[in-house]
């Protein structure tokens, strides 16, 4: 048998500086989109406040927007596995809902 050449792997070194690693919390996302690109808006929704913030924005091509779906549907199945099932608030169980039955998101791409 022939040896087959192995071609090197590209590698990509990611920095993660310290601001950003500690996370921004987010109780709600809010998804629009163009036809060129999708907006994810990170909002934080604090109890008995009269206005929730956006605290993060990315935007994602379609393609990348389909990839992050796909990948946080196996995430989701993984974590479901090893831990039980997710609740949803939103069905029936006690707690709160989000976001509020008055919440009217404007957002548009």
């Amino acid at each position: 048998m022939a040896e087959e050449k192995k071609q090197p792997q590209n590698k990509l070194n990611i920095e993660l500086p310290e601001e950003i690693a500690e996370g921004v919390y987010s109780n709600l996302a809010i998804i629009a989109h163009s036809n060129s690109e999708f907006v994810v808006d990170f909002v934080r929704i604090v109890p008995n406040a009269p206005k929730a913030k956006v605290k993060s924005r990315v935007i994602l091509t379609p393609q990348h927007a389909k990839r992050l779906l796909s990948a946080l549907a196996d995430n989701v199945q993984k974590y479901e596995k090893q831990f039980g099932p997710i609740g949803d608030n939103n069905q029936g169980n006690s707690g709160p809902q989000f976001p509020p039955m008055s919440f009217t998101p404007t957002a548009q791409a």
